[in-house]
C-alpha cells in the first residue's frame, strides 16, 4: 500500500487535502498528516512514503528545505509543493529539486488529484529504472554492448554460452565446439571482451539468476540448477560475492520495492 504524507502548518489546508485524497483513494492508500516540516522529516527518517505533499512556507523547516534534505535518503518520496504565493523563483527552485508539481492555494480538487496521479506515474517509472539498474551488471553490459565488434568466434562463443547456461559448461567445452585450442581461446576471449571466460560465465549466470529472482517464484535451489550450478550452497556463495547479498536477500529487496507501489 502506498503512503501519502501531507505536511502543512495550516490545519484547514492539511485537513482539506486529507479529505479530498481519502475520498479519491477509497482506502487504496495510507494517508498521514503532519503539522510541520520538522515532524515530517523525523517521520520520514523511520518510515517510507511514496508521495510527499508539502507547503512551501512553514516555521522552522520550509518545504524546499525539507525536499533538499530528502536527497540524503535511499528512497525519497515523489514531491508535490503547495504554496499561497505565485512566486516564480520558488517554483523554479522546486523544479530543480525534482518536484513533480507546484500547486497554488486555494487548491483546486481536480488539479490536486491529477497531480497525485501524475506523481504516482513518475514513481512507477523511477521504480522501473531502479529495478533495471539492479538487474544490470555494468561490466557485463559493456561486454554485450561491444559484441558486434568481436570476431565471429567470440560472438559464437557468447551465443553458445547463453544457450547453455543451465549446463555445467566449461571453457574447454566451448573451445571444442569452436574447434579451437583451449589456451588460444582463453587468450582470445579475454583480449576481446576484457573479461576472462570464467568471469564472464559467472557474471552471466548471476545475471540470469537475478532475472529469475525478480520475475519468478522459483526456489533458490531451482534457480541454482537452471543457471548451471550443481549445488545451491555454491550458487549462494558466488551470488553473495558479486552482489554483496544472498539470493534470498536480493529477492526480498526487489519485492519490498514492488509492495510500496501497490
Amino acid at each position: 500500500m502506498r503512503t501519502i504524507l501531507i505536511t502543512d502548518d495550516e490545519p484547514r489546508t492539511r485537513e482539506g487535502i486529507r479529505k479530498v485524497l481519502e475520498a479519491w483513494s477509497a482506502g487504496r492508500h495510507r494517508i498521514i498528516v503532519m503539522a510541520s516540516g520538522v515532524e515530517a522529516l523525523a517521520w520520514l527518517q523511520d518510515n517510507e512514503a511514496s508521495l510527499l505533499i508539502t507547503d512551501i512556507r512553514m516555521p522552522e523547516l520550509g518545504g524546499l528545505e525539507l525536499v533538499e534534505k530528502l536527497k540524503e535518503m535511499e528512497h525519497p518520496p515523489i514531491v508535490i509543493i503547495i504554496s499561497g504565493h505565485p512566486d516564480f523563483s520558488y517554483a523554479q527552485r522546486a523544479l530543480q529539486f525534482g518536484v513533480v508539481e507546484y500547486l497554488l492555494k486555494p487548491l483546486d480538487k481536480a488539479k490536486l488529484v491529477a497531480a497525485v496521479e501524475l506523481a504516482f506515474k513518475r514513481e512507477e517509472e523511477l521504480h522501473r529504472i531502479e529495478r533495471m539498474e539492479r538487474l544490470v551488471d555494468e561490466k557485463l553490459l559493456e561486454t554485450v554492448g561491444q559484441e558486434k565488434r568481436y570476431n565471429a568466434q567470440v560472438q559464437e562463443a557468447i551465443h553458445y554460452l547463453d544457450e547453455h547456461l543451465h549446463d555445467p559448461i566449461t571453457m574447454r567445452d566451448i573451445a571444442d565446439h569452436l574447434h579451437l585450442n583451449a589456451s588460444y581461446f582463453s587468450v582470445l576471449f579475454k583480449e576481446q571482451t576484457g573479461l576472462t571466460f570464467s568471469e564472464y560465465l559467472t557474471r552471466r549466470r548471476v545475471q540470469r539468476a537475478k532475472e529469475m529472482l525478480t520475475n519468478s517464484e522459483l526456489t533458490i535451489a531451482e534457480i541454482s540448477e537452471r543457471v548451471g550450478y550443481q549445488t545451491a550452497k555454491y550458487f549462494v556463495k558466488v551470488f553473495r560475492t558479486l552482489e554483496d547479498m544472498s539470493p534470498g536477500q536480493y529477492r526480498k529487496s526487489v519485492s519490498h520495492r514492488d509492495e510500496t507501489i501497490q
